[in-house]
């Protein structure tokens, strides 16, 4: 009997399986293989700082509650997760092995320090004492003393060493290699038509006799390893303590992080690894996982550009939207009509243009908008700050709590503060996740309000990496919802449900949107009941939330047609009760899927969504969030017909099994590359325009 739900966490890795997957692909040209190493071990990064961490807290806590919300014994999916990740580990060893391989047919070579020329040597010598020497710190390891702090995404260098006539036991010591000041790949000096590259822990080890030469040192024995540690922080309740304190302070303690994983050179003295083992407080629960050369491959992602075929295709680059190819004013437009940009084969340029409109119109009063990751140097954020300084009442709901990006936040509320910014720093217990903007000008006695709603972040950067749709709107029942929910965020304190109500074309988390889905569901079963056509589309990031996946099972088991597209996270099972199975998909390309959107067939009255919010208990029950209606009929046909191009994927689509075994969608229709074919659909309709 196929087990009732997959526990959020053995998903999650199966989703980064698929993103090995990629890397693994020999199709794939060879800069991007080397790329999704990159993300497979960031992504692992942050499951290990964040999951793995949340389980052991809840093993520690022996609370049965706690347990539930993970679907399993948290003991049982810790124990399975590290048999998963070991047997990814080899794979990934495998694949970087192959592609290694593939780099040296391409006359590209990573050398280490054994590997040098004379030249090379020199290079190395010189390069270390001009720009690396001034940002090493040996430190000496011992009984002794104290553990030096290791921080999180750091990588290190251990260090066994001693005199080759020298009968005493080995001197242990470590240093962090300085890849934020120094970059992680140096090209050296190599013979035409080759591209020799060494990694700056190599640089380094060549140096360790100049580096220990105190001490008299002639062999060493250097080996990289890394630590992942608890990435949580909980916010403390002092009430005489505001949230921008307590996230400083939070971000600060993670230092005090437990370790939750242990990755080192296999080949590194064992004394080392049991020294070190014992000095981090590790325990055999822990993931201590040997494994090859080379770790913090998230450096990867940044690789040199040194290989001579590959060149972006013409589909891998953005365009205009056909509203927009005529430098018409982005505001005249979104005053005639709705308008869909889909990221990032539109190009996120309206977005900046519309702000530096409002910015420079004497006309606009205020600009009110959401933040929860913004680019290093945001287009989005300067266009905020010009208004400002024209007069603007400008409003910027920045959410202090986004996930690693805490930091970054603070310092833009520093920054937009000092311009006169009014800046919101979010709601008791709840992320502010919607992505909202509403803009307001007045014409006389006229009021004119526009704005946007969006599935992704307001951020230029990953407008070209991430799959996003938003839709910029003057719609009057849109904009009357955007002004409810900001009412609602400049007085946190208030009654949401009270302040956020009857909203005419946005489904609000925490307020209604759960309510509201399961209503159309609903609606749907009693359709199927009737004999009647029903089918749902769903495409989220991430489907874990218990209720919601038990209502897709109604609706499974009266025969509602269900397609789900979903790129990470899948918790649902197919049962024996249901009438037609769940078909559901997950797509993993070069472009990271992250627009949310819902279909309903609604009885041929077609109901369609797009949505901040993934059908996960966090996003619904304990973040603001929201879904706009779409009324647009040619909007409805365009992002139906791109849900239907996914579903036809047979070349990166995988299945949704309960197996998790993320076989590839295989038929014998035509090869359907989904981005590849929403990109050429949207491109047709600038020549149809």
């Amino acid at each position: 009997m196929a087990k009732r739900f997959i526990p959020r966490d053995i998903s999650w890795l199966s989703f980064n399986g698929r993103v090995l997957q990629e890397a693994a692909d020999e199709t794939v040209p060879l800069p991007l293989r080397i790329k999704f190493l990159g993300i497979f071990s960031n992504n692992l990064d942050e499951f290990f700082r964040v999951r793995v961490a949340g389980l052991k807290r809840a093993i520690d806590l022996k609370d049965k509650s706690a347990n539930q919300s993970f679907y399993e014994d948290p003991q049982l999916i810790l124990e399975e997760l590290n048999i998963r990740v070991i047997k990814q580990q080899k794979k990934f060893d495998n694949t970087w092995n192959r592609i290694q391989k593939d780099m040296a047919k391409q006359n590209v070579f990573i050398k280490t320090s054994e590997e040098l020329s004379p030249e090379q040597q020199q290079f190395v010598s010189e390069y270390y004492q001009d720009d690396v020497e001034s940002n090493v710190i040996p430190l000496i390891l011992d009984d002794v003393r104290p553990m030096p702090y290791i921080r999180d995404k750091s990588l290190y260098l251990g260090i066994a060493m001693g005199k080759s006539e020298w009968q005493y036991e080995t001197k242990f010591a470590l240093i962090e290699i300085p890849t934020s000041q120094n970059g992680r790949f140096v090209q050296l000096p190599a013979p035409k038509d080759e591209k020799h590259i060494i990694l700056l822990e190599d640089v380094i080890k060549f140096n360790l006799p100049l580096i220990f030469s105190y001490f008299g040192f002639d062999v060493f024995h250097a080996h990289v390893f890394k630590v992942t540690k608890d990435a949580e922080f909980d916010i403390d309740n002092d009430i005489n303590t505001t949230l921008v304190e307590k996230i400083s302070k939070g971000v600060k303690n993670r230092r005090k992080g437990k370790p939750t994983r242990f990755i080192f050179d296999q080949d590194m003295d064992p004394k080392l690894v049991e020294f070190l083992i014992k000095k981090l407080n590790l325990s055999k629960k822990d993931s201590i996982i040997p494994g090859q050369k080379i770790h913090n491959f998230k450096h990867f992602m940044d690789f040199p550009n040194v290989f001579k075929s590959y060149h972006q295709p013409q589909e891998r680059t953005s365009f205009p939207h056909p509203y927009f190819q005529n430098y018409e004013r982005v505001t005249d437009t979104v005053l005639k009509k709705d308008v869909l940009l889909s990221f990032p084969y539109h190009e996120f340029r309206p977005i900046i243009d519309l702000l530096r409109e409002a910015a420079m119109d004497p006309d606009v009063k205020t600009i009110q908008i959401t933040a929860y990751r913004l680019a290093s140097n945001s287009k989005v954020a300067n266009a905020l700050i010009n208004a400002a300084r024209n007069g603007k009442e400008v409003t910027v709901m920045l959410e202090l709590r986004a996930r690693f990006d805490e930091e970054n936040n603070l310092d833009w509320k520093e920054k937009l503060e000092l311009e006169g910014i009014k800046v919101l720093t979010g709601i008791p217990n709840k992320k502010v996740h919607a992505k909202l903007c509403v803009i307001k000008k007045r014409t006389g006695a006229k009021t004119i309000q526009y704005g946007f709603v969006s599935t992704g972040n307001i951020n230029e950067k990953t407008a070209k990496l991430y799959g996003d749709y938003c839709l910029l709107t003057s719609n009057r029942d849109v904009i009357a919802d955007i002004n409810k929910v900001f009412n609602y965020l400049r007085r946190p304190k208030s009654d949401p449900a009270e302040m956020i109500k009857n909203c005419k074309s946005l489904l609000i988390c925490p307020i209604d949107m759960r309510r509201e889905l399961l209503h159309f569901i609903d609606l749907e079963i009693a359709e199927a009941k009737a004999g009647r056509k029903a089918a749902i589309i769903v495409k989220v990031n991430s489907l874990s939330d218990k209720d919601m996946i038990k209502k897709l099972y109604d609706a499974a088991t009266a025969g509602v047609k269900i397609d789900l597209i979903i790129r990470g996270i899948y918790c649902a099972t197919n049962q024996k009760t249901f009438k037609s199975p769940m078909n559901a998909i997950s797509i993993v390309d070069e472009y990271l899927e992250h627009a949310r959107v819902m279909y309903f067939y609604n009885a041929g009255k077609e109901l369609m969504y797009i949505s901040s919010a993934d059908w996960m208990t966090r996003n619904l029950d304990h973040r603001i969030e929201a879904a706009v209606k779409i009324t647009s009929k040619k909007i409805k046909e365009d992002l139906k017909e791109m849900l239907y191009i996914q579903l036809t994927d047979n070349v990166k689509a995988r299945i949704l099994n309960n197996s998790l075994s993320n076989h590839y969608v295989e038929n014998k229709k035509e090869p359907c590359r989904s981005q590849i074919e929403i990109y050429n659909y949207l491109k047709r309709k600038i020549t149809d325009h």
